[in-house]
């Protein structure tokens, strides 16, 4: 069975469960990361101290994207096959990474966890307008598709899921988006969303 370190309320440890339930893979998961610490030993498997961290039998793997897109590719579903597919989902998994989480990051951590070195308002509201103007992009990408790479759900949209959770769920002002927050409803109403993602944001 995989074995699955990381605190179940983690953005990154969610994209992996919610890959897991997608595939139908049985997992056991063990609490790992802030107010937990870490099992004696976790510094050998992932020398960040960073969570998720997974085990299968004897093969460690770090970083939730590498994580989701091994796991896919081991049970040879929710990921394309050809050269290009391929590369067009790991681009839009990446894009979550580099450009959306730069502007969600520090607006969760202001509003949800309440860091006072994130507080300013006028950082704030700055990240908001950046965090809008990325999602903007995503919004019109899929005026035409019901998910990320077109009509069928694939593991590009697990990032940008559990994103979009984060935005449509904090108490934040918010462009109309009608074909980001259609995605959106389509995603919260999967059964492996609901089991694994939406919990209270902390």
């Amino acid at each position: 069975m995989l074995e699955v370190f990381g605190r179940d309320n983690s953005v990154n440890v969610q994209k992996v469960l919610w890959a897991c339930e997608e595939l139908g893979v049985e997992y056991d998961r063990r609490d790992a990361g802030l107010s937990h610490g870490f099992p004696e030993g976790y510094e050998k498997l992932n020398p960040n101290m960073l969570v998720p961290t997974v085990r299968d039998g004897d093969f460690v793997l770090w970083e939730s994207h590498a994580i989701v897109r091994y796991l896919a590719s081991r049970e040879g579903r929710l990921i394309p096959e050809d050269l290009r597919g391929r590369a067009d989902c790991e681009r839009w998994m990446d894009w979550q990474q580099t450009v959306l989480w730069e502007g969600l990051r520090p607006i969760f951590f202001a509003l949800v966890r309440k860091r006072p070195e994130f507080s300013d308002p006028q950082q704030i509201e700055s990240n908001r307008l950046k965090l809008a103007s990325s999602l903007a992009v995503l919004d019109e990408h899929l005026r035409d598709r019901k998910y990320v790479l077109g009509e069928e759900f694939s593991v590009a949209d697990i990032p940008l899921g559990v994103s979009a959770y984060r935005w449509f769920e904090m108490d934040l002002e918010r462009p109309e988006m009608p074909d980001l927050r259609a995605y959106y409803e389509r995603l919260r109403s999967r059964e492996a969303f609901i089991r694994v993602c939406a919990l209270p944001l902390t």
